[in-house]
């Protein structure tokens, strides 16, 4: 009872929170344009290094906002507006944006389906955001050298999205607290790992979709994070969308991978 007084009252003040922040993002971002254009940074590597851990701050920061934004959808219990996709696309699509960051942090990165396509009832966007928020823990904590591998699978009626990795792995006495531990202040993680707001917005992704999350993992032998929903039809092939982008226009797989990566992501000449 108490963990979901705490959950809808800091579902309340968090977007309130966001909104102030994000017109004082708005004055940063337009002030870091005027102050190193891209043409300039293109031009001078220093200068481009320099403003490239400025623009890394400002996508953690809205990532961040975007986050605490969607803190009242952690509460809410409607199912998501689902229609007819093909879930294989969508995942390896949104792999492939990631791949290019996962070779700059050095780390060997794979997609693996035994089926090329296969129609089910999804959203496309929230899909995508679970994944990416999967993919951010798992390319933070694991090395250089290292591993993470995307595996979707169709079990039982069951659609099952795995992303496992060789990192650092998550103590045992967390495991318990994964999905929430944002409510509880004495196990949340330390700076820079953000508000811990990142799993429960999965966990609702996967409640939404009919389904649930669940996590194994061994200290320091790496962890697996699987998010598993009905495989099932609507006989729906579009709906109308739903508020749930994220980016605001800006590069979607910087902004949402920005805790993992390293300030040389965001230089000019690394974007597309």
């Amino acid at each position: 009872m108490e963990s979901h007084q705490k959950d809808g009252a800091l579902s309340d003040f968090f977007p309130e929170l966001a909104a102030q922040l994000r017109a004082s993002l708005g004055n940063i971002h337009l002030t870091s344009l005027a102050l190193a254009p891209p043409e300039a940074r293109e031009q001078d590597p220093a200068l481009d290094a320099k403003a490239a851990v400025l623009d890394q701050s400002y996508y953690q920061l809205l990532r961040l906002v975007n986050n605490l934004t969607l803190s009242s959808f952690l509460s809410a219990s409607d199912p998501l507006p689902l229609c007819d996709q093909d879930v294989v696309s969508v995942v390896r699509e949104t792999c492939d944006q990631a791949d290019s960051l996962a070779k700059l942090l050095g780390i060997r990165f794979s997609f693996v389906c035994a089926e090329q396509s296969h129609v089910c009832a999804l959203y496309r966007e929230s899909m995508e955001q679970a994944l990416f928020q999967l993919l951010s823990n798992a390319f933070k904590f694991t090395k250089r050298g290292g591993a993470v591998t995307v595996e979707l699978r169709f079990v039982g009626q069951q659609v099952v999205l795995s992303v496992a990795d060789t990192g650092a792995g998550i103590p045992a006495e967390l495991l318990p607290t994964l999905f929430d531990r944002y409510l509880h202040k004495d196990l949340m993680n330390p700076p820079p790992h953000g508000l811990g707001l990142g799993l429960p917005i999965c966990r609702r992704i996967a409640e939404g979709l009919g389904g649930n999350i669940m996590a194994e993992s061994k200290e320091g032998k790496g962890s697996c994070l699987t998010m598993s929903f009905p495989d099932r039809k609507t006989g729906i092939s579009k709906v109308s969308d739903i508020p749930f982008d994220y980016a605001g226009g800006f590069n979607r797989t910087l902004l949402a991978l920005s805790d993992a990566l390293p300030a040389a992501a965001f230089r000019v000449n690394n974007q597309d």
